[in-house]
């Protein structure tokens, strides 16, 4: 493709499933880095976060690790491309909902109120409240309470929602 200055981008490898388009890149030290001044950094900076722009998801390697260390980039390449593939087992609407919720959150950055739930999910309070009752319950999200401590009014992540995610 052409980047932003109308010069050809190449990657090493492209891998395009439907509607992913991952891009892998092997960067060498001595061309990507040690031999690199201020505008090279730059134009660096800006030809990794162009393809990102273009939709595509750039997973650099360096050739060291590559050379030396295969195991490593063979296990981070899985981790990756799992993420892109069908589960080998049937999945669950509910965990779908729940790893949605985990993901708004995330998003978010912040504890979940039921109404961000309800909007974004287009869902009624009730069912709304019944799930996330139910995360808490498997440890995936933890209640805050109102000053008296009677109502929940906010949902936080738990550790075992990035885990669980």
């Amino acid at each position: 493709m052409l980047d932003w200055r109308g010069r050809s981008y190449f990657a090493d490898f492209a891998w395009m499933p439907g509607y992913v388009k991952l891009l892998f890149e092997i960067k060498g030290y001595a061309s990507h880095v040690r031999d690199m001044d201020r505008q090279k950094y730059c134009n660096e900076l800006n030809r990794e976060t162009f393809p990102h722009a273009m939709d595509y998801h750039v997973i650099s390697f360096a050739y060291d690790e590559v050379e030396q260390r295969p195991d490593l980039c063979i296990t981070l390449l899985r981790m990756v491309l799992c993420k892109y593939q069908p589960s080998q087992k049937p999945v669950s609407r509910v965990q779908l909902a729940e790893k949605e919720i985990i993901r708004l959150a995330i998003e978010q950055s912040r504890p979940l109120r039921p109404k961000d739930v309800e909007l974004h999910f287009e869902l009624d309070h009730k069912t709304t409240v019944l799930i996330l009752k139910r995360m808490c319950t498997k440890g995936l999200l933890r209640p805050t309470f109102s000053g008296s401590k009677e109502r929940i009014v906010r949902y936080a992540l738990a550790r075992a929602a990035i885990e669980y995610f």
